[in-house]
């Protein structure tokens, strides 16, 4: 059989951690694993989480194998810059070598931006945009406690810098932890609305990788860019996330203590994390950071919002990948264009029964602060250039004005 020289070329990249552990009882692998990586750990978490007894169970395993460790509890959600400055300041005088975070994706991210200032020094603002950070940061380690962010796999972290009224990314690959464990009992204890907007977040999150523009290839696209666009392997992780989130996402809302439901969406989780950690997000992501400023919402509940109205709008660019999706998860249609539109449709109902609000009106945003929105989304760079369709300020005020008011239908023929 000889090859079809015509056929195009295959491109893949992935940026992981060092490990990644996954399971049920994998955290008591922490005291082992961080003694590898260092004596002296800071550990970043929320009050929440510093109260739970697997907590103290970590505490003492990292003690048992000769860590030593110092807490910080004061992570608040979206990573406003005080938190972030409090945290270093707690660290200060104990000579931390290691940095844990346990928790949501705003304890992940802390104690990756802590590592890169108790490595480099300076202000949190030095590192925003993509290869800002100057080299190797202090080994991370990752323990997620919810299914969404994907954050202990991803070169990423997202701050609120309340000054300038903004999210800003901080991407760099020395952002990616070494070592992540993937426990799904420690999700269990999650209500039914923030494991519905976590898993929601890992369902946007591989979506807009599985469909984000894919470059042309290049040898020096990874030395160039963190996030490299739509690729062969960002579209394997892409696919185990974008299943399992509709296998398992309802079931776990449904019922937490489902475990085998936790599992498929701690995976789901991880799996998007690995893609989009390569491959990038895209609109629903870049509306978010405005939305959420203004809102005050969940991050993972804004995406889920925007992205019918994001994949509305992208269906045009993105016919055969939303067909190849909705044939992965048994969605059928006569035609690819039938195929696509019913996936969307799909991914609108399993949002709409777990809860999702339907409109960024539900979800607190104000008629007079949509044209905001649309402005301030085109500063996210990284993900604007990542859409698969183009993105300008008048498509940001299509998208913007109908998933305000709730109606997916005027972006048909948008």
């Amino acid at each position: 059989m000889t090859s079809d020289p015509t056929a195009p070329a295959l491109f893949g990249a992935a940026r992981l951690p060092r490990a990644i552990l996954f399971g049920r009882g994998q955290r008591a692998a922490l005291g082992s694993a961080s003694a590898r990586l260092g004596r002296r750990a800071l550990l970043c978490t929320d009050e929440r989480q510093a109260a739970q007894p697997e907590f103290a169970a970590m505490l003492a395993d990292l003690a048992a194998h000769g860590v030593a460790t110092r807490v910080f509890d004061g992570t608040v959600p979206d990573l406003p810059l005080r938190s972030i400055d409090a945290c270093v300041a707690a660290a200060a005088g104990f000579d931390a070598d290691l940095v844990i975070g346990v928790g949501g994706g705003s304890s992940l991210d802390l104690a990756k931006v802590a590592a890169v200032l108790l490595t480099h020094g300076g202000s949190v603002r030095d590192y925003y945009g993509e290869f800002a950070v100057p080299g190797p940061v202090m080994p991370l380690v990752a323990v997620p406690t919810t299914s969404g962010t994907g954050s202990e796999a991803t070169p990423v972290a997202v701050v609120a810098d309340e000054e300038r009224g903004a999210k800003v990314g901080i991407a760099s690959p020395h952002l990616i932890a070494q070592v992540a464990i993937c426990d799904p009992e420690l999700t269990v204890s999650c209500p039914p609305a923030l494991t519905a907007f976590s898993g929601a977040d890992a369902l946007t999150h591989a979506v807009e990788a599985y469909t984000t523009l894919a470059r042309p290839i290049d040898a020096m696209l990874t030395e160039q860019h963190v996030f490299v666009g739509k690729n062969v392997l960002s579209d394997h992780f892409a696919t185990l996330a974008v299943t399992n989130v509709f296998r398992y996402l309802e079931r776990a809302v449904v019922d937490g203590s489902d475990i085998e439901a936790r599992e498929g969406v701690m995976l789901a989780s991880l799996a998007a994390g690995c893609a989009f950690g390569t491959a990038g997000t895209a609109a629903a992501h870049a509306l978010q950071y405005p939305v959420g400023n203004l809102t005050h919402t969940a991050h993972g509940q804004g995406v889920a919002t925007l992205l019918p109205y994001v994949m509305q709008f992208n269906r045009p660019a993105c016919v055969d990948g939303f067909a190849e999706l909705a044939t992965l998860v048994g969605i059928a249609g006569a035609t690819p264009a039938a195929r696509a539109q019913a996936f969307i449709d799909a991914v609108d109902a399993l949002f709409a029964r777990i809860g999702i609000p339907r409109s960024l009106a539900a979800l607190g945003l104000h008629a007079e602060q949509q044209d905001h929105v649309a402005e301030y989304s085109l500063n996210a760079a990284r993900l604007i250039k990542n859409n698969p369709r183009p993105l300008d300020l008048a498509a940001m005020q299509t998208i913007t004005r109908a998933a305000f008011a709730g109606d997916r239908a005027t972006l048909l023929n948008a």
